[in-house]
């Protein structure tokens, strides 16, 4: 018989395996399991199988695989008019992994559609250490010595799974996605996760994509390394 998900996972289970995605709900669209903890090995394996969690504080850790996924296949970067005379124009200073903290406590700040924040203490603390093991990445904007935008997330062989973004400057967090994405593309890697559609990652050329493809995709990537990423060769803005 079929077991219905989501499936519960006891936090002090040392065992990382999930449930296959194809059990995921589809109301609501990708819930896969509850509980377990945020330990590094349980991280990357839910990033290598198409699983990423998300969930509010006073929640226990929920686990989602939706289908369709978003994705950004990188040569499909889009750059629109006003973003390439912003990129022109160097306005910030880019960085890579100078104040990954710093980032995704940006990332937890309020937004303006909502009062609350998914990216919890605990979840901070999950990436901070995923950043020390050298799997988890920021890339920063800066003006005037201050952070003006960036974003952050998680590389597994030749996928970056992004998590989050923030601009507290104009266009801050775009300039650093393409950075980001140029960046990736010159090191062979070969994709963006975006996890759920949004119409800001789609007009920077996020698309969706059955969730079968996209297990396919971690298949063939994220066993093949990828150069260290770098931003030391200059942004092309043609």
């Amino acid at each position: 018989m079929r077991a219905v998900a989501p499936y519960w996972i006891d936090p002090a289970d040392s065992d990382t395996n999930f449930p296959a995605v194809e059990l995921a709900l589809r109301v609501p669209d990708g819930l896969l399991a509850v509980g377990g903890n945020l330990s590094p090995q349980r991280l990357v394996t839910a990033y290598r199988h198409g699983i990423f969690p998300w969930y509010n504080e006073g929640q226990p850790i929920l686990w989602w695989s939706p289908d369709p996924r978003s994705v950004l296949f990188l040569p499909r970067l889009k750059i629109s008019r006003s973003l390439r005379k912003t990129l022109a124009k160097q306005p910030y200073t880019v960085s890579l992994n100078r104040a990954f903290r710093e980032v995704v406590t940006a990332c937890a700040g309020p937004r303006k559609d909502s009062t609350g924040t998914w990216i919890t203490a605990a979840m901070l603390e999950a990436y901070c250490t995923l950043h020390q093991l050298g799997l988890a990445h920021s890339v920063e904007c800066w003006r005037d010595n201050k952070l003006a935008g960036g974003l952050y997330g998680v590389a597994i062989g030749r996928v970056f799974f992004g998590e989050s973004m923030f601009s507290a400057g104009t266009d801050a967090s775009k300039v650093a996605f393409v950075h980001l994405v140029q960046a990736l593309q010159r090191q062979g890697y070969a994709l963006v996760d975006c996890q759920v559609h949004s119409d800001h990652l789609a007009r920077l050329g996020a698309e969706l994509i059955p969730r079968r493809d996209f297990i396919q995709l971690l298949d063939q990537h994220c066993d093949n390394p990828a150069q260290p990423l770098s931003l030391e060769k200059p942004i092309d803005q043609s």
